[in-house]
């Protein structure tokens, strides 16, 4: 199998149906093989329903909220693509985005990421201010910090070799938002080639992620810092 897509969801009964149609018209003109997990994070609507009554799309088990990044862990173990991309369940970036996504693999590129704030890249639809000057500020903090030379860590659309994926995941270990700092910052830490690539993005409403959200990112970040000087990774012996 090529490609796994890992949706994350979180009561995303009202938004779910159109990206899962507009992801499955998507992968039906492609000519390799695929799967789509959708991975409910415990939701309390309807979500999981919704799924289910889709066709041709994976579901985890039930299960309490355990919050994003704990979401796209299990999506990663669960899947089988050589490939494996997570995106937003809102569709905020569009799957056909990966159209020009593929030919950095074969320019021995390990992971490719989305991103919003590179020359290219399309804010079709933007967020509150107070989000947008968040943002700014936390780039710029977690260059410093945790992973320089990325300039948007947290939009929802990457993909990750299989390789990556057996060497990151299984030692993630946030569970929120701050997540996406820390498998990026483990992936340099391997000595993997990481590609940001404009997109365009749509801030779509009913959004889930709040200022609080952007305030325990900047917390995380430090997490990641101490926990890479101080060994707290289990490494495997064959990497650096």
């Amino acid at each position: 199998m090529k490609l796994s897509v890992i949706i994350p969801a979180y009561n995303e009964e009202k938004r779910i149906t159109k990206t899962l149609e507009s992801i499955k018209e998507y992968l039906n003109r492609q000519d390799y093989d695929w799967e789509v997990l959708v991975i409910d994070d415990g939701s309390k609507d309807k979500t999981r329903d919704v799924v289910e009554k889709a066709e041709g799309f994976k579901l985890n088990k039930t299960r309490k909220n355990m919050g994003k990044g704990y979401s796209i862990k299990e999506g990663m173990l669960m899947a089988q693509g050589d490939y494996c991309l997570f995106m937003d369940a809102d569709n905020a970036t569009k799957i056909n985005e990966l159209d020009h996504f593929w030919k950095y693999f074969d320019e021995d590129y390990d992971v490719v990421i989305g991103s919003r704030d590179i020359k290219g890249a399309k804010v079709a639809v933007p967020q509150a201010w107070y989000k947008e000057l968040a943002g700014k500020f936390g780039n710029v903090l977690i260059q410093i910090v945790a992973v320089p030379g990325i300039h948007d860590t947290q939009c929802g659309f990457k993909i990750f070799s299989k390789r990556v994926v057996a060497d990151v995941f299984p030692i993630q270990k946030l569970v929120g938002w701050g997540f996406d700092v820390e498998v990026l910052a483990l992936a340099k830490k391997f000595g993997y080639k990481i590609k940001e690539e404009p997109i365009t993005w749509f801030n779509a409403a009913g959004s889930n992620v709040k200022l609080s959200s952007y305030l325990k990112v900047f917390s995380d970040l430090f997490k990641v810092r101490w926990w890479l000087w101080t060994g707290k990774y289990k490494i495997n012996k064959n990497k650096k």
